[in-house]
């Protein structure tokens, strides 16, 4: 069942959620229609359009968590693999993953058409993915969903390429993974925020 909250409210709900199933109540084609709005609409430098994003389909989004699996069998110390495993398990059970990229043709790009800025535009790549990744994180949990961001790169870069046959110049900053809510987490504390916003004048 969706649930609708409005701009600010949708922002406080949004949590990391990681006991998460497949049971979503959201179409993938929803899901799909998100990361469009999403990447469409998240506000880039100089208008660049740099973020991209790639939705994996439940089988795709288990083939993904089983490519992470056994690339970390490889640096992961033996001792210390059964509690990876259980943890890659966790997301392989959710319902989808959506994976973004930022593309380096357009920076690049960028750099070269306003050289006197050439040394922050990946910064403000940086920038722009992180809203667009956070846009549609905050509207699947709107949908009714869980996720959390992981981020398995770079280990995973050259296989998630090959796999999906993915342009070489588009970036991979993180995996979003998302589900059915099986457990909600706890409470949430904060520091003062007194003393991380100041107002001036």
């Amino acid at each position: 069942m969706s649930m609708k909250r409005d701009f600010l409210e949708a922002v406080r709900h949004r949590r990391s959620v990681y006991d998460i199933g497949a049971a979503v109540a959201v179409e993938h084609d929803r899901v799909v229609a998100i990361v469009h709005h999403a990447i469409l609409h998240t506000p880039s430098t100089f208008n660049s359009q740099s973020s991209r994003a790639v939705v994996l389909k439940p089988d795709a989004h288990r083939r993904l968590w089983d490519i992470v699996l056994d690339i970390l069998r490889g640096v992961v110390p033996e001792e210390s693999f059964p509690a990876t495993e259980e943890k890659i398990a966790g997301f392989r059970a959710g319902a989808g993953t959506v994976m973004f990229f930022e593309d380096q043709a357009v920076i690049d790009g960028l750099s070269t058409s306003y050289p006197l800025y050439a040394a922050q535009f990946p910064l403000f790549s940086l920038q722009t993915s992180g809203m667009a990744q956070y846009i549609v994180w905050t509207a699947l949990e709107d949908e009714g969903c869980g996720a959390s961001l992981q981020h398995y790169n770079p280990l995973i870069d050259e296989a998630v390429h090959r796999e999906w046959g993915i342009a070489p110049s588009w970036r991979l900053l993180s995996q979003l993974v998302y589900g059915s809510v099986k457990h909600w987490p706890g409470e949430k504390s904060f520091s003062p925020i007194e003393e991380r916003v100041l107002v001036k004048g």
